[in-house]
């Protein structure tokens, strides 16, 4: 069997490296601080290498254990904190989002990554873009295609922290000394000038690149999304079709998984190997990770999103020790394996009711090979099987029967240890790893067609369109075997609902609830999953000030949708250590404290209803 599986692995790293062999040496760190600019940014490929370093941060987002795409996951209705053994992880944002917080770490947050991060990205951007005109060019076209592609990075830092901080320090050139003097810029000037770019890039980026490499259609994707920030759904419809037109959806099964027992083709979309797949077309933009590549990294999906069955919690109805990472040595049925059957999870982001069961209705989803009602898609606790070699060797009765969740289950590891999950979404094969399998190296979407679709029938949805927001809808739920909605069915919560059931840890959910959440500010939009609740700009926050832990419905759509739907949220529910609760002011997160003390000639604004806004002044505008 070991001799099987090392074959295995060399057939696939062997096909790997014929199709990255042109890309891997850009996986390698080159760090920027090496460079000596006048030289190294000489060219399109100079500018080039500059550009892979907002790639590889991009990256980081996605990989490793307490992925910062996590805290996007946990800041919605989606999935809450779940590692509930210490006090410090963000369940009690009344306590963990705080300005002088430890708001960059494992065991807390990452809201501060995204903001040092992001200003990172920035300046990588800004290194190519100020620098453009000295660099030579064998034409225009060329010129234009690495000035669109520093566009988009810069543009997908912003589009990220105006809608996490709101009104942020707007930088648009390169930076070569110390400076103490930021100020915040309103973050609707910031789009603003954000979409003209982003126009460009669209213009002069080209389709076919290199995976990893930003293309024409990753271009598209973020302009939509900056254009259905500034309420221009018409501009967001022309480009979205255009891009569906060039990408369609992958509707058969392609990799060479097809005829891997108890798999679909959601399995095949969201696998190693589709990702590979140079025929995939539904795959806008990436991050690479490959297999067995120097310079790649393991993305831990599965020690992230997988419940904690080895904890100790799972016992059996006798009252024995039921899970082991390792078998029986004598043991034959691999499938008892379950470190490399399911991933060691240790529950960090646990999943909500309604991501686990509400959204999955048996009239609607029945077939939906996404969801839970999907055996081969899905894993529930009660799937799992005992697997502790004591049992076998003591001859003990629930050997290899199906997991009984224990009566006297505490709070703690009932959140941690025991809920469902979507395995077809984050199981990725970790053969690198002796020990436990947490998530191996792999490409992961950031865009994907499917999301096109679905952000063509909210734009529909806001131009008071229903029939073609069903149409686009359908074309994401058929393909997976959903039931197809019809017009009268279409309201905004159809559409999230539909989001989570095909874009979980891939989209930022905190981002979208708050673009939306200020579309119908601006707009004035009734929301009719709320009764007909108009919501404005003014104090979209709350009132701030010293009583700012507001909890009232009504202020703005982010809160009103993550307490309505989460089972965990401002209801109530706590474990020895915290209590889970969100506030409306949460709907932005604190700049961090340090990024105001240490400006020192400038004026950064924190955000209302966290302590220091009482010193805001107001935000410049972009010119």
């Amino acid at each position: 069997m070991k001799r099987i599986l090392l074959i295995k692995i060399f057939i696939f790293s062997l096909t790997t490296l014929l199709l990255v062999a042109c890309n891997k040496e850009w996986l390698k760190p080159k760090p920027l601080s090496f460079y000596e600019p006048g030289v190294a940014l000489s060219d399109a490929q100079g500018m080039y290498s500059a550009i892979t370093a907002c790639e590889r941060n991009m990256r980081h987002e996605y990989f490793g254990d307490a992925a910062p795409a996590i805290t996007e996951i946990i800041q919605s209705e989606v999935a809450v904190e779940g590692t509930t053994d210490k006090a410090g992880p963000q369940m009690n944002m009344d306590i963990s989002l705080l300005p002088d917080a430890q708001l960059n770490h494992n065991d807390y947050t990452k809201v501060g990554w995204y903001w040092y991060e992001g200003y990172k990205g920035i300046k990588y951007a800004n290194l190519v873009i100020a620098r453009i005109n000295d660099a030579t060019f064998k034409d225009e076209n060329e010129k234009n295609a690495v000035l669109g592609a520093a566009y988009f990075h810069r543009a997908y830092r912003y589009f990220k922290l105006t809608h996490q901080f709101g009104d942020v320090p707007y930088i648009a050139d390169e930076i070569n000394e110390p400076k103490y003097d930021f100020y915040s810029y309103d973050r609707w000037s910031i789009l603003e000038q954000m979409k003209k770019d982003m126009e460009f890039a669209y213009q002069w980026v080209p389709e076919k690149v290199d995976r990893g490499r930003t293309s024409k259609s990753a271009c598209g994707v973020l302009l939509m999304k900056i254009c259905m920030s500034l309420a221009d759904f018409d501009r967001a419809i022309t480009v979205g079709k255009e891009i569906v037109t060039l990408h369609p959806l992958m509707k058969n099964r392609f990799t060479v998984n097809a005829t891997k027992p108890n798999t679909n083709l959601m399995f095949d979309l969201h696998s190693v190997e589709a990702k590979l797949d140079m025929s995939n077309t539904e795959g806008l933009m990436y991050v690479v990770s490959y297999p067995l590549v120097d310079g790649s990294d393991r993305i831990q999906t599965m020690r992230n999103a997988v419940p904690f069955w080895n904890s100790g919690a799972i016992i059996t109805p006798d009252g024995r020790t039921g899970t082991s990472v390792d078998l029986a040595a004598n043991e034959t049925d691999l499938s008892l394996n379950l470190n490399k059957a399911y991933g060691r999870g240790i529950g960090r982001l646990r999943s909500t009711w309604y991501f686990t069961n509400e959204i999955w209705r048996a009239d609607k989803e029945a077939n939906d090979t996404r969801g839970i009602l999907n055996k081969d898609s899905w894993r529930k606790m009660t799937d799992l099987r005992y697997n502790h070699p004591s049992l076998k060797s003591g001859n003990n009765p629930w050997y290899a029967k199906n997991f009984v969740k224990p009566a006297a289950m505490s709070v703690e590891d009932t959140i941690r240890a025991w809920y469902s999950w979507p395995h077809y979404k984050v199981f990725v094969p970790d053969p690198t790893q002796s020990g436990n399998w947490a998530g191996g190296e792999t490409p992961w979407y950031i865009y994907r067609s499917a999301e096109v679709y679905l952000m063509l029938a909210e734009c529909y949805y806001w131009k008071n369109d229903p029939a073609e927001a069903a149409i686009n809808l359908n074309e994401v739920r058929t393909r997976a075997g959903a039931s197809p909605l019809t017009a009268s069915d279409v309201n905004i919560g159809e559409i999230l609902d539909e989001r989570a059931r095909e874009l979980y840890y891939e989209e930022n959910r905190h981002i979208e609830l708050v673009r939306i959440a200020y579309i119908y500010a601006k707009t004035k939009k009734p929301c009719e999953i709320f009764g007909g609740r108009v919501y404005q700009l003014e104090n979209i926050s709350g009132p701030g000030g010293t009583n700012s832990n507001v909890k009232q419905m009504g202020v703005n759509f982010w809160y009103d949708r993550v307490v309505s739907k989460s089972n965990f949220y401002n209801k109530g529910l706590r474990h020895r250590w915290a209590e889970y609760k969100v506030s409306v002011h949460h709907l932005l997160w604190p700049v961090p404290a340090n990024a105001i003390n240490t400006n020192l000639k400038g004026v950064i604004n924190q955000n209302i209803g966290y302590p220091g806004a009482e010193k805001n002044v107001t935000p410049l505008k972009v010119e």
